[in-house]
């Protein structure tokens, strides 16, 4: 992964400008940004650590803790919520015994509520990794997680 990323950082003559393609680079590959990532970045692009963190966490695409391989986000928007998006975490949560924000012991499942998915219209909705499911139920979050299980 370094290797790439030296070329990613050349193509950008090794200015800080090359900071976010290698976060989106760490981000694609890894799912979320190490210590290890950001010490090496800073100490290729000479900046102290603390900016590469500040970048990495004030983008919302970019994690600094692992996540799991299926990334559940339930939206919370007011439509959602007065449709039973509420209803739908407490579901998940149940059924996969985490909280919102934490990641399965397997690392197979991440929950997190979000502010929008763009699908007012259908709520409630959620998306798993890049598939949108709309119109749930608490029975029928459950039973796309069991599937996925």
């Amino acid at each position: 992964m370094k290797d790439k990323l030296r070329k990613i950082l050349k193509s950008y003559n090794g200015q800080r400008e090359g900071l976010l393609p290698c976060l989106h680079f760490i981000q694609k590959e890894r799912g979320y940004l190490s210590e290890e990532d950001a010490l090496f970045l800073a100490k290729e692009l000479n900046l102290p650590p603390v900016e590469v963190y500040s970048v990495a966490s004030f983008y919302s695409m970019f994690t600094l803790k692992e996540r799991g391989k299926y990334i559940i986000r339930v939206c919370a928007s007011l439509p959602c919520y007065l449709k039973g998006s509420k209803e739908i975490l407490q579901a998940l949560t149940e059924e996969l015994n985490i909280s919102v924000g934490q990641t399965t012991a397997d690392k197979k499942f991440t929950i997190e509520a979000v502010s929008c998915l763009g699908a007012c219209d259908k709520a409630p909705a959620m998306m798993i990794n890049e598939e949108i499911y709309t119109n749930l139920t608490p029975a029928e979050a459950k039973e796309i997680i069991r599937q996925l299980k």
